[in-house]
């Protein structure tokens, strides 16, 4: 399979299925309409009661007797005022105190983009799967390996509106490198607004950052100030400097997202075995403990501040000491987690990963095991849910587009029309009508249904090999490459007001000249 990728760039041929449609004004692919899923199976429970209860218990041991390092002297002033227990940076907090806050954290809520029919809904059985975020490169058939760039991050931006399955603009699906980091917030986050109608994110890298995405959210939504604090527009992610810290700028950025009423989700990042316990209910205490402590902090000086839990516990190799993903342990940590965000009444937040470095099967089973376990666990946000490769160092067109007909599988999963029982689905007359010597193709039963009975795929060939082969014999990541490319080539903007885009570039256009963010290069 390595060897086939690395040949693939010399191909000329352009692959995909027959059921592609031609350009002429029609749609490049048939996909499944814009909703968000909702799971409707029960959750996967590894923990008994007293599982749970031992993992909540250590959480609280760490947080009561160990105690949190909170590397921002604004949060600290606030817990010492809460009455937790602090020395230096070190914060301890009591049971009581952790229990109360937590109890404050709405178990639902919704966030509204500039196109109010992308609203998500954040908790329950709601699921949300969002774009690859954060690598530093880039990977395709053609280019190999090579730095993110700005042309880059627009075409993933691009993948991630194109595709229905995807609710949600997380980061930067790429590094735009070749834009100084002072000023790469204000281009990035406009490009992410006209290119797209979702939920969008902000990095808590700052104060300045923070501000200007949130008046750019603002603005692109034809917004008030009130109108934007009021309800939900966007979101911030912050994670913990494991073991046992949260730095500056994280808690900066949480503290100003929850006073303006705009949730934050709190994901500690704990690999079992060198950043946490290599058992992974001690990873799972350790996490949820990291996690917990800074929203205790947030429903402190915002009660109520719309919040979730974030997992990303997995493992690591032992023989080289490299991050693992979608592993036995990274399902059961998954699942673990979920266990306990419904005992805190958290929405959770889990991801999409794996450690392959090119779009090949390693690949797919490890990011296949990774959403699954988030099906299991009853997650209501995923991350990285399509294009990540290498440990999230890598970006990938080809691999956001195979991960797309894995969440469209996923989908389709979930529709009751699988499962219903009524005596039409049941099709007792179709039996009898066919009898022990006939088949179902041609009876009206079939016919009446044919057409949407089963999941159509859009990238999967399901021909033989013959036929396969005589077709030019192309392998899965040559055509996701070919189709990735047509839709970036055919891509059509969301509609945007142009008074809205005129002050979203007046915006970008005078902070720029005021310097955008400070760095120290």
């Amino acid at each position: 399979m390595d060897d086939q990728i690395a040949e693939a760039p010399k191909r000329k041929r352009s692959g995909g299925r027959r059921g592609h449609q031609d350009r002429a004004g029609t749609a490049i692919i048939e996909q499944m309409p814009f909703r968000q899923p909702r799971n409707p199976d029960r959750p996967t429970e590894p923990l008994d009661e007293d599982g749970i209860a031992a993992i909540h218990a250590g959480v609280l041991r760490i947080l009561s007797e160990i105690g949190i390092e909170f590397l921002n002297p604004e949060a600290v002033a606030h817990l010492k005022r809460a009455g937790c227990k602090v020395e230096g940076t070190n914060v301890r907090m009591d049971a009581d105190f952790v229990t109360e806050m937590v109890a404050r954290a709405p178990s639902e809520f919704t966030i509204t983009p500039r196109n109010p029919d992308r609203m998500l809904r954040i908790g329950g059985n709601w699921m949300a799967f969002g774009n690859v975020s954060s690598p530093p490169n880039y990977w395709d058939l053609t280019t190999g390996k090579v730095s993110g760039t700005m042309d880059r991050y627009v075409e993933l931006i691009k993948l991630t509106q194109y595709f229905n399955c995807i609710h949600f603009a997380g980061g930067y699906p790429v590094e735009a490198i070749d834009v100084h980091a002072s000023v790469r917030h204000l281009d990035c986050l406009y490009e992410k607004l006209v290119l797209t109608d979702k939920v969008v994110h902000a990095y808590s890298l700052g104060r300045e950052r923070v501000e200007d995405v949130m008046e750019m959210t603002r603005i692109a939504g034809g917004l008030t100030h009130e109108e934007f604090e009021a309800t939900p527009r966007m979101y911030t992610n912050i994670n913990s400097v494991s073991p046992l810290k949260h730095d500056f700028p994280m808690l900066e950025g949480a503290m100003m997202h929850a006073m303006r009423g705009q949730p934050v989700i709190v994901t500690p990042f704990t690999l079992a075995g060198a950043m946490a316990p290599v058992t992974m209910s001690g990873a799972v205490a350790l996490s949820l403990a990291e996690g917990l402590a800074a929203i205790a902090l947030l429903q402190f000086i915002a009660p109520g501040a719309p919040v979730a839990i974030g997992t990303f516990t997995s493992n690591v190799d032992m023989k080289s000491g490299a991050p693992a993903f979608g592993t036995p342990e990274y399902i059961r940590a998954t699942q673990m987690t979920g266990q306990m965000a419904r005992f805190y009444d958290l929405p959770m937040r889990a991801s999409g990963s794996c450690a392959a470095n090119v779009p090949d099967g390693q690949a797919m089973w490890e990011t296949t095991a990774a959403l699954w376990s988030a099906v299991q666990s009853g997650t209501n946000i995923i991350y990285h849910a399509a294009g990540w490769l290498e440990g999230g160092l890598i970006a990938s067109p080809e691999k956001f587009v195979m991960d797309c007909e894995v969440l469209q599988q996923i989908q389709r999963y979930f529709d009751p029309a699988i499962t219903a029982t009524t005596p039409e689905d049941i099709g007792v007359d179709a039996i009898r009508e066919v009898g022990p010597d006939g088949h179902f193709f041609g009876c009206q039963h079939t016919q009446d249904r044919y057409q949407t009975a089963f999941y159509q795929p859009f990238l999967s060939d399901w021909r033989n090999y013959e036929a396969w082969d005589a077709a030019g014999a192309v392998w899965t990541p040559q055509r996701a490459y070919d189709l990735s490319r047509r839709i970036i080539d055919e891509f059509e903007a969301p509609a945007m007001d142009a008074a809205i885009r005129e002050e979203l570039q007046d915006f970008v256009a005078r902070r720029k000249a005021e310097g955008g963010a400070p760095t120290d290069f």
